[in-house]
């Protein structure tokens, strides 16, 4: 008779509902994307009503490297070479393949991520270029052309993305000094494909810069709503710059 009540009690008793962690990262992707979003478009509208401080100098630039270009046309053609081989598509295609790669493996979350930033960065590149809906260098003589409006470089973007989106993969894998190699490298591309977009005419220098401040926002805010979830999740606190975003993502620590 004592157990009666007890047990009565106990069938009332309702279990606490575990968090799907999926979904919790799912948000937290979302509003970071939002978050970039709210605050990368006034940015660029300011830009914009400000009438483009940096026009004086896209334009001497422009011209000067334009005269390169036409004075050394061997030049032009491995930079030619070069921004079509680190355009938008091949690195879309490479992250879209290590997705699958880390889905195979098992890692559903980090797969998302990487998608998740690479979309995000390159929807809200085309949503910027059809705000601002700059025209593009008006050169004679060009020594190539590319379609669309010219702010930001789509170009810029998807290089910042491609390369931070694999090199914070790819972190937790490496030594040391193989990190500090790897981000060497990779701003080595960023900054080359930048380059080119310019000096083909294509671009402005402004462009390359809001290409790339953009593709840094969009990675910085999708690597810390990561580590947030990873905190939530009761794992030890990271920095996505030095150890990636997901340290457990491989057993061995190197030193």
């Amino acid at each position: 008779m004592a157990d009666a009540q007890p047990r009565e009690g106990r069938e009332n008793v309702r279990l606490p509902q575990l968090k799907d962690p999926d979904r919790g990262l799912g948000l937290r992707l979302a509003l970071a994307s939002l978050a970039v979003a709210l605050i990368m478009i006034p940015f660029t509208l300011l830009l914009v009503v400000a009438k483009m401080p940096l026009n004086g100098l896209d334009h001497q630039v422009a011209v000067d490297l334009h005269a390169y270009a036409l004075a050394h046309p061997g030049m032009t053609r491995v930079l030619i070479v070069w921004t079509d081989l680190f355009g938008p598509w091949p690195w879309r295609i490479a992250v879209g393949l290590y997705a699958a790669w880390l889905l195979y493996r098992g890692a559903p979350r980090l797969a998302a991520w990487a998608i998740t930033t690479m979309v995000v960065g390159g929807l809200l590149g085309l949503a910027l270029k059809i705000v601002v809906a700059r025209a593009r260098p008006h050169l004679p003589d060009p020594v190539a052309l590319a379609p669309g409006d010219s702010f930001p470089s789509g170009h810029a973007v998807n290089v910042t993305l491609g390369v931070g989106v694999i090199v914070l993969l790819l972190l937790p894998s490496l030594p040391r000094w193989g990190r500090r190699a790897v981000w060497a490298a990779g701003w080595l591309v960023v900054l080359s494909v930048a380059y080119t977009r310019v000096a083909l005419g294509v671009h402005w220098v402004s462009d390359v810069v809001g290409g790339i401040v953009l593709g840094v926002a969009v990675i910085a805010a999708t690597a810390a709503a990561f580590e947030t979830w990873r905190r939530e999740q009761g794992r030890r606190p990271a920095s996505p710059v030095s150890e990636g975003v997901e340290p457990e993502s491989v057993k061995v620590t190197h030193e």
